[in-house]
């Protein structure tokens, strides 16, 4: 690991090389992810109007599918909601339709209520989950650091926080949150959790999930379920206690006996970069940023961001598994 703090301290691991099994199949996968073949099927186009409202107030015109439907499009084409407005109006006309397109300022007041439907959420794999948790920061659209180099004043900069469970086998968001930058990661397992319906067999996440609270959310949601989360390095077990040693004691122990990289390997705990490359991959596709003005706009752009990132990786997912070192 070169370019560290306390190199000649710290243990260098060799950078461990994979290759990808099932390389025609996740090239065609790839080259799917750039196709813009669009179509309307006779479901969407049923649904696409509202239905009648039976109670007081305006009637919506355009259905949450169709709202759903734009702000997609927008998210993979990385368009504004005018260019978006623009876009549906042209593939349309292509496609021979006659159905109304929303405008921009329909989408931009409708983001602000959309809600994720819960039969819309991705299926879960059979059995148990090994569900990965971290969080990351996604900058707020505005001048920044442009005002700062143009006119010298010091703004202050905000950001979001983007906390995301990631199943380790298939690496599909199964869950989201989106908060202020103020709210610490251990808040967040609960919300997270109760958005998984399946059981849980391992929860794997870092460092900054430590303590008790955590494992307390963990095992009330499935109470079988094996938490790794690494003990800070001043931890100590509960002597206090009176019954059998808890995880979290159990990690404090085999971290002393055997040092971290075993305890690593012993885990599994090196799943937990999957999550890592998750988060990569939404930066990457998605932004770095959320472009939204509203909290609650910036959740609808969020929870999109995450439907199309599912759907890309549906398309065709690299199967590798690591290259065997030959001894000289």
């Amino acid at each position: 690991m070169p370019y560290k703090h306390n190199a000649d301290r710290r243990h260098h691991i060799a950078k461990m090389n994979f290759r990808v099994t099932n390389w025609p199949e996740y090239e065609a996968g790839l080259r799917r992810r750039g196709s813009l073949t669009l179509w309307m099927t006779p479901e969407a186009l049923a649904r696409w109007h509202a239905p009648r409202r039976k109670t007081r107030g305006g009637q919506p015109r355009y259905s949450d599918l169709a709202i759903e439907t734009a702000l997609t499009l927008g998210c993979v084409f990385g368009m504004r909601l005018r260019q978006t407005e623009g876009l549906m109006n042209s593939v349309f006309d292509l496609m021979g339709l006659e159905i109304p397109v929303p405008d921009h300022t329909t989408l931009s007041r409708r983001a602000q209520t959309w809600k994720l439907p819960a039969q819309r959420n991705p299926p879960l794999p059979d059995g148990p989950l090994h569900v990965l948790v971290d969080s990351t920061g996604l900058k707020v659209y505005g001048a920044g650091q442009w005002l700062e180099e143009k006119h010298g004043a010091r703004s202050r900069r905000n950001w979001r926080k983007f906390h995301l469970a990631v199943d380790a086998n298939s690496g599909e968001i199964i869950a989201h949150r989106l908060t202020d930058q103020g709210t610490d990661d251990p808040s967040q397992v609960e919300p997270l959790l109760s958005q998984i319906d399946g059981e849980i067999d391992q929860f794997t996440a870092d460092g900054a999930y430590d303590g008790k609270p955590t494992y307390q959310t963990v095992l009330q949601h499935s109470a079988t379920a094996n938490v790794v989360i690494p003990p800070r390095s001043t931890a100590v077990e509960s002597n206090g206690d009176t019954g059998p040693p808890d995880q979290r004691d159990k990690h404090i122990a085999a971290i002393a006996k055997d040092g971290r990289l075993q305890w690593q390997a012993a885990t599994g705990y090196g799943k937990r970069a999957r999550i890592e490359t998750a988060i990569g991959r939404y930066k990457g596709l998605i932004g770095r940023r959320v472009r939204a003005r509203s909290f609650a706009t910036q959740q609808t752009e969020v929870a999109i961001g995450c439907i199309v990132l599912n759907r890309m990786l549906a398309c065709g997912r690299p199967e590798s598994v690591r290259r065997q070192v030959r001894q000289a």
